[in-house]
């Protein structure tokens, strides 16, 4: 029988060797990768693998099948169940877009903007193309006391939503947000409208783990990335107030047009291209201005 000392050292042994195989198959995070399909396989946080007590031949069999799925580029996040954006931890699986830590570079801007004009409860915020609930779950969690509004039409991502949204404020709606009268009641009244939309312009080249596993719906914004985004403009210059805020996610090859779309309403000042984590151009700012 093998003692704790040789057990641990096969569980580092199979690490490495899993890093290795995640990097040949062309996988950045590789190291990461590996390590947190181990802290999965043995029931642990990533980093609590040295405290483990030592593992025996189910959590190797278990391993080594986690190893060849994310091999064949499935998603680690598919693997172990979970995504983490900002404060929060969704659950996300086929059908569901996975949210990105680039996205998390704009909620960032939105909860300092919001609490620097000091928006009080109870403020209107709404999430369009909400997928997952990540945007929404984690305004509410940043803006407490606001009326959050989470949109898709996706019922895969709606039953994801729900499921991350219990227990929260947030309220779900099933809605195509290009429609024509969307949330007509709340015309002039909303504070806030977030979207991280489809916006990847159709035959772009995209890694296996999302091309092959993130829902194209989510994904692919027409020829030139912008179907979504041009009637989020508009929406947003009918639901926002005077001074309320408009940010929208695009496409890092899209930030001069999604400028230009935003300013072509004649709705919004202080229009805005952002960067996002990594310095690419990620995402549109915006101020309603005073016009009808």
């Amino acid at each position: 029988m093998p003692v704790a000392g040789d057990v641990v050292s096969a569980l580092r042994d199979a690490i490495d060797s899993a890093t290795a195989v995640f990097a040949d198959a062309g996988i950045d995070s590789a190291r990461y990768d590996a390590e947190e399909l181990a802290a999965h396989a043995a029931g642990t946080d990533r980093g609590r693998l040295a405290l483990l007590d030592p593992p025996g031949d189910v959590f190797f069999g278990r391993y080594r099948e986690l190893v060849a799925a994310r091999r064949s580029r499935i998603p680690l996040q598919h693997l172990v169940g979970t995504a983490a954006f900002g404060p929060v931890t969704l659950h996300v699986g086929p059908g569901v877009f996975i949210p990105r830590p680039e996205t998390e570079a704009m909620l960032d801007w939105i909860l300092k903007e919001a609490k620097d004009q000091g928006f009080p409860p109870p403020s209107v915020v709404v999430d369009a193309c909400t997928g997952s609930g990540a945007l929404a779950i984690a305004l509410a969690d940043g803006l407490p006391g606001a009326r959050v509004l989470a949109v898709d039409d996706s019922v895969t991502a709606l039953s994801y939503a729900q499921r991350n949204c219990a227990g929260t404020s947030v309220e779900l709606i099933r809605a195509d947000v290009t429609a024509p009268g969307l949330l007509s009641e709340l015309a002039g009244r909303v504070d806030l409208l977030v979207s991280n939309p489809p916006y990847i312009p159709d035959g772009a080249e995209l890694d296996p783990e999302v091309a092959q596993h993130d829902p194209a719906h989510a994904l692919f914004g027409g020829p030139d990335g912008m179907s979504v985004i041009t009637p989020l403009a508009a929406l947003a210059a009918r639901l926002l107030r005077p001074g309320g805020l408009f940010a929208v996610e695009h496409d890092d090859t899209t930030a001069a047009v999604t400028v230009e779309t935003v300013c072509s309403t004649g709705s919004f000042d202080d229009v805005v291209s952002r960067s996002d984590l990594t310095g690419r151009p990620r995402f549109v700012t915006a101020v309603r201005n005073g016009q009808p």
